[in-house]
């Protein structure tokens, strides 16, 4: 835990005004209905193998975004300037799976900024977003959105820490237990963008893309996290996805349509009753496109040891 920011006082670094009494408290809920043909879709969007969400038995894990997208942008952006907030860049996510979504039914969302610490080079803002089923009223799944925003500049830290999920280097001294390798399409940001409502320009168009200084357009963050999921849950649990309960990245540079990424995974022992596994995704152009990654599973059955 950071400095307490109970105060409900701003902090102003810089001459700009951070809005700490949003820390801690959540915003207004809304509601979501899970349509099945769309989990469907996000499943064919992100080029996912599994028939559990081929079919639409259920939503594939990172399908949980798709509710909560502009809500946790919002829950980052209300606690920094005015002029930070088309800075936000996506740092990290980690998903805790309670169970899978089902289609069919109806979401409930809500979303708090809990952190914000100063780094040399921006702003890190981390928000909690809670998803629920409005007939039963279970937590379904729990996010945490670690925004970035560049070239921001806050003193210190307040609130609660961004979730830990770093990978351990003694790791590298054995081989992985395994490499996942994957190919994106050359129209996978387009198919993406209209499964999972994510139009955001540089994904989409090419001129945009290079004027922020891209050389073209980029795939989407969630869309890679979408295919590092599967690829774990085919190696890990193919006939059930349901036991993939936490899923933790730093995102690190984009990748680019028609790239082959590949995802090492070490398996890492069992924890709090899951079995752990560290991994890391490059790309064909020999750059991180995911690190300090933290996949945890539950045991099949009858399974005492990795």
């Amino acid at each position: 835990m950071g400095n307490d920011a109970s105060t409900g006082e701003a902090a102003v670094t810089d001459g700009t005004t951070f809005n700490l009494e949003r820390l801690g408290n959540w915003g207004a809920r809304d509601t979501f209905e899970v349509d099945r043909e769309r989990t469907i879709a996000y499943a064919a969007a992100t080029n996912d193998p599994l028939e559990h969400h081929r079919t639409g038995i259920y939503a594939p894990p990172v399908f949980a975004v798709v509710p909560i997208t502009v809500m946790m942008a919002d829950a980052a952006m209300s606690v920094v300037p005015d002029d930070l907030m088309l800075r936000i860049l996506h740092g990290e996510h980690d998903f805790r799976f309670h169970r899978p979504i089902e289609p069919g039914e109806t979401l409930e969302v809500r979303a708090r900024p809990i952190g914000i610490e100063g780094k040399s080079s921006g702003v890190v803002v981390t928000s909690h977003i809670e998803t629920y089923s409005v007939g039963g009223g279970d937590l379904v799944n729990e996010q945490y959105f670690v925004g970035f925003f560049r070239g921001g500049h806050f003193d210190g830290v307040r609130g609660e820490p961004s979730p830990a999920h770093a990978f351990d280097e003694n790791l590298r001294a054995r081989e992985p237990d395994f490499l996942a390798p994957q190919t994106f399409d050359a129209d996978q940001t387009f198919r993406y963008a209209e499964a999972a409502g994510d139009p955001m320009p540089i994904h989409l168009v090419d001129e945009f893309a290079k004027a922020m200084g891209l050389p073209g357009i980029i795939i989407h963050g969630l869309c890679t996290i979408a295919f590092i999921s599967h690829a774990l849950i085919t190696r890990i649990s193919p006939g059930d996805p349901t036991r993939l309960k936490r899923l933790a990245v730093r995102l690190s540079s984009p990748a680019f349509p028609a790239q082959t990424i590949t995802t090492a995974a070490w398996a890492t022992g069992r924890q709090d009753g899951r079995d752990r596994y560290a991994f890391e995704t490059c790309s064909d152009s020999d750059q991180f496109v995911i690190q300090d990654g933290l996949a945890e599973f539950e045991p099949a059955i009858g399974k005492e040891t990795l």
